[in-house]
């Protein structure tokens, strides 16, 4: 069997062979072929079918993470807590995602892709299970699970983009990474209506966890994968892509900066977006308590529609903001190269005073609240799929999964691992009684903190936006240097050498 001939689908686990195999070794295995094979070493359909079963595994992942704030009032009462150890709650899977992130960029960069995403979607699955179980005298326990909860979905999220940037390229990458990350706002939106509901009619909150056994569906489908060759799609004649030492990685990734500031300003929309995802029904609720609209919170089973209404917001707005961004910034690329990150900018900066409407208003108006956070959540959702095509064109391949990994780690340390429980101690170090009045009003102050936080991120984008062309530009014509240390297999084992070493 020739190395044309030889697909990364079928390599071993450890194996560092020729994902990345050169541009005219290509071109001599497909001399020999009656049919031309894609770039990629993936057919047409079956791309389309791995790109199907990565937005179904992430519709999953959106939905467990956020079917906790679902059916948040209700633990708070099972276990007798205050807003900040409600808050723990989500900081300690995001700790977890993001410190996990790292080692699994790491690998992703280096070894089989799909037989790493197999083994986290099932401890992801069996830890889900197993927190639906906690009792109420522990709920460290809860914590514990939940954190753990982190490792499946750091081992998905950062490699997951890179096989869909392996298989395609320019307008069609950007337009299948728009349907991957509809699963965000689609999936956290269900993840709110399939947790309060299965917690109303079953009268517990446990069977809101329970009922993610689907993950048994997303474990055996990944059967179906095929590991794409990395780059080889954007692969030309006359340039071959080395794979650097991980500190190599870094040091350039560094000094990218449309990627540095790109993830600070998406940083900023998942400081917003874990506040409001965690918080957002939870204020609602208290909002109409507080006005005498609905019944306080004490038999242990918290009946409030709040949760479903925010879902279904967050999936239409989600929808709305992912297509009109992609849709806006593809008609003015037309007129300039810097459209991506203006038009993200443009989400950040417009959302801020919608969201800081839909907070005051919230006492006043149970409608005009709804009305501001869809048009807020509409605008920040333009982010997701924009964000996400920037950093796979400014990173060559062989660095994505570790530039996914750095900017997952940023964008939740700074972000949403400490804005929930952030501000869920602002709210308790504000309230001044534990009346109806200071629940409502302590966390209403807190929040207010996410509109000040999506301006200084319309600001972080706006800068991007004086280094996105050239930064582009260096990675399209990457060529390593001679100084640059490559990594090539010796006795089985990795050693780093000059590139000029071994280019003859």
């Amino acid at each position: 069997m020739s190395l044309g001939e030889h697909t990364s689908d079928s390599a071993p686990f450890l194996s560092d062979d020729s994902e990345a195999e050169g541009p005219e070794e290509q071109g001599e295995a497909a001399g020999q072929r009656p049919q031309e094979e894609p770039a990629s070493g993936v057919s047409k359909g079956r791309a389309v079918l791995i790109v199907l079963i990565l937005c179904y595994v992430n519709l999953l992942n959106y939905m467990d993470r956020f079917t906790v704030a679902g059916v948040l009032p209700d633990i708070e009462q099972y276990f007798g807590i205050d807003d900040g150890k409600s808050g723990l709650l989500q900081t300690v899977f995001i700790c977890s995602y993001m410190f996990l992130a790292p080692f699994f960029g790491y690998l992703g960069d280096r070894y089989n892709r799909k037989y790493i995403m197999s083994f986290g979607i099932g401890f992801w699955s069996a830890v889900t299970l197993a927190s639906s179980y906690t009792p109420k005298e522990h709920f460290w326990a809860l914590l514990l699970t939940r954190g753990l909860v982190g490792v499946g979905e750091a081992s998905y999220s950062t490699i997951a983009p890179t096989i869909i940037a392996d298989l395609y390229v320019k307008g069609r990458r950007t337009a299948m990474l728009s349907i991957f990350y509809f699963a965000i706002p689609v999936g956290s939106g269900l993840g709110y209506i399939v947790g309060s509901q299965v917690s109303n009619i079953a009268k517990d909150w446990h069977w809101a966890l329970r009922v993610r056994q689907t993950h048994r569906l997303s474990f055996s489908s990944f059967s179906l994968l095929q590991e794409p060759k990395r780059g080889a799609i954007e692969a030309r004649e006359e340039r071959h892509l080395h794979r650097t030492s991980w500190f190599t990685d870094l040091k350039a990734l560094s000094k990218n900066c449309s990627f540095v500031l790109s993830t600070f300003g998406f940083t900023a929309v998942a400081f917003v977006t874990g506040s409001l995802a965690l918080w957002a029904p939870t204020f609602l609720f208290r909002a109409a308590v507080f006005a005498g609209e609905k019944a306080p919170c004490v038999d242990g089973h918290c009946a409030s529609s709040d949760s479903l209404i925010f879902g279904v917001i967050t999936c239409i707005t989600g929808v709305l903001g992912v297509a009109s961004g992609v849709l806006v910034s593809r008609q003015l690329r037309k007129k300039t190269p810097r459209a991506d990150p203006l038009v993200c900018a443009a989400g950040l900066l417009l959302s801020a005073p919608f969201l800081y409407l839909a907070i005051v208003f919230a006492e006043a108006s149970t409608i005009a609240t709804y009305v501001f956070i869809f048009l807020g959540e509409t605008f920040l959702s333009m982010n997701w799929a924009i964000v996400a095509d920037i950093l796979l064109y400014v990173v060559v391949p062989t660095r994505r999964s570790t530039a996914e990994a750095l900017q997952i780690v940023v964008s939740h340390l700074l972000g949403d691992a400490g804005s929930p429980y952030m501000i869920g101690v602002v709210s308790d170090s504000l309230r001044k009684t534990d009346s109806f009045l200071w629940q409502f009003r302590s966390l209403q102050l807190s929040l207010l903190l996410c509109s000040f936080v999506a301006v200084v991120g319309g600001g972080f984008f706006l800068a991007t936006a004086l280094f996105i062309e050239k930064d582009r530009h260096r990675a399209e014509n990457y060529v390593p240097t001679d100084d640059e240390p490559i990594v090539v297999p010796k006795s089985g084992r990795s050693t780093r050498v000059p590139v000029s070493s071994v280019l003859i």
